[in-house]
């Protein structure tokens, strides 16, 4: 069991948003915690079809890799997820997993309540507040506790790589994860 679970939602390998994430978990593991990254390439994410079933059996009755994840999340005390901006917006299958794990959870004793995390967006240019604030809407909705920064959880980068060279954004998602442990390494006492 990993203390926090990162996901990354770009379906490309050693992408830009891959890289951002792995930047919070190696700020998180300086702090003596566990962290896991579950990526989303390859793993079709479908849309909910609010047919109720995760109330009735703590999975969700669409058969992908959202079923495959759910334990590790459970079990975690810190929950981080990041997507590359798409048309302005997060991908539809990172929106798609934000959606259906929180209905699992909270039909479920709302077991995302308390973990500690937040969203993490990556952009060649535009797009990255408004994904932003759709992504808090899944973690505020579902009353986890989402650290901030030295400034937004976002990141520049166009090219695989590119987002390395974006200082700022790549000190704030070090703060940011480093903030995440800190709080979870806090909450234990």
């Amino acid at each position: 069991m990993a203390d926090v679970i990162l996901i990354s939602g770009s379906p490309r390998a050693k992408g830009n948003t891959e890289y951002a994430v792995n930047v919070c978990r190696d700020a998180i593991e300086k702090r003596g915690l566990t962290a896991k990254v579950i990526s989303l390439r390859g793993k079709p994410i479908q849309g909910c079809i609010a047919c109720g079933e995760c109330a009735k059996n703590g999975k969700c009755s669409l058969n992908d890799a959202l079923n495959d994840m759910l334990d590790d999340i459970k079990e975690a005390d810190g929950f981080i997820i990041g997507a590359p901006v798409y048309f302005g917006t997060a991908r539809g299958d990172v929106m798609n997993l934000m959606q259906r794990l929180s209905m699992v959870a909270r039909a479920n004793g709302n077991w995302l309540s308390g973990k500690v995390g937040g969203p993490v967006v990556v952009a060649r240019r535009a797009g990255v507040m408004s994904t932003l604030q759709e992504m808090l809407m899944a973690f505020f909705i579902s009353d986890m506790i989402v650290c901030g920064s030295s400034y937004w959880n976002i990141a520049y980068g166009h090219a695989p790589g590119d987002v390395a060279n974006d200082k700022e954004g790549i000190a704030t998602l070090e703060k940011f994860g480093d903030n995440v442990a800190k709080l979870i390494l806090q909450l234990r006492k």
